[in-house]
């Protein structure tokens, strides 16, 4: 692959976008609430399966199929809320990932349903071709087309795509930002050091909790569409575990408790009680006590692709 090629550079801004609202959703449920949510892509599985479904076999509209598909993983993330929010630390840690890992291989066994490990490619049975972006791609091209017009130039559809994503990744922080210094957030944070203390002045814990999860879910289910809708094409394999931990690892180096996370390393590691809790699973499990390795840690366990 040439690495100079402008195109590759800008397919990969498309994706780092992408990635970044995805992180956006882990930053709401961890960095704010104190949640050590590992299975954050089953919210991104279940929206684009729920959309690619309901558009192939059902003919349903883009647009309400999308919005059916981020209610679809708000339920997820609340069916999962249920067991999970009883738990604390590694063992909540443990119960998401295993709820990530169920969405991922019922994916993979109702073949009639989800197309199988095919993915989005045996969704309209055998021998058929199944297409469930043509409206996004339609829509993609009529602004490409508008864009090259008032420009001069012409500018491609991966191009059109990276300034959709990435304003939108704009706007998305923007509302956080805002929402975090509003009582709400500030709520959220007195959770995440000490939720008993919360509790005794007379906040409901579950309630904030249960919010900033149904939050993450809708930003990890627009992640998932916006990944779908650029790859075209999905499978079980695609929302492997290993994308949360990608989006752990933005956090991380960006500063887990900045929201305009930018490649930085940070000394000042267990500052709060929801790092010493995430270190802490870290260090049981890959025995890892710092941003520098459990960044390095991680990076070698993720597969190549």
């Amino acid at each position: 692959m040439d690495f100079l090629n402008p195109a590759f550079w800008t397919f990969v801004a498309v994706i780092a976008g992408i990635y970044a609202i995805m992180a956006l959703g882990l930053y709401v449920q961890f960095s704010l609430a104190g949640l050590p949510n590992f299975g954050h892509v089953a919210f991104m599985a279940t929206a684009a399966y729920v959309m690619a479904i309901l558009v192939v076999r059902y003919h349903v509209p883009l647009a309400l199929a999308s919005l059916a598909a981020i209610g679809a993983a708000v339920a997820v993330g609340l069916l999962l809320a249920g067991p999970a929010l009883r738990l604390r630390a590694d063992y909540l840690a443990i119960a998401t990932i295993a709820g990530g890992e169920i969405v991922r291989y019922l994916a993979m066994n109702l073949p009639e349903l989800t197309g199988g490990p095919l993915g989005s490619m045996g969704l309209a049975g055998p021998g058929n071709i199944a297409m469930y972006n043509q409206d996004w791609m339609a829509l993609l091209n009529s602004l490409t087309a508008a864009l090259s017009g008032a420009l001069g130039i012409a500018v491609s559809r991966d191009l059109t795509m990276a300034l959709l994503v990435w304003i939108l990744t704009g706007i998305l922080i923007f509302v956080f930002w805002r929402l975090e210094r509003s009582p709400w957030g500030r709520v959220l944070k007195a959770i995440r050091e000490d939720e008993v203390a919360a509790a005794a002045v007379g906040k409901n814990v579950l309630a904030f909790k249960l919010q900033a999860l149904v939050f993450g879910a809708m930003l990890g289910a627009l992640s998932g569409l916006l990944l779908a809708w650029q790859i075209g094409i999905f499978s079980p394999e695609d929302f492997q575990p290993t994308l949360t931990f990608y989006a752990y690892l933005i956090l991380i180096l960006g500063g887990l408790n900045k929201l305009a996370t930018t490649p930085e390393a940070r000394s000042n590691g267990y500052n709060s009680k929801a790092k010493r809790e995430f270190y802490k699973v870290l260090h049981d499990r890959y025995n890892v006590t710092d941003h520098f390795t459990v960044a390095g840690e991680l990076y070698e366990r993720v597969p190549a692709r």
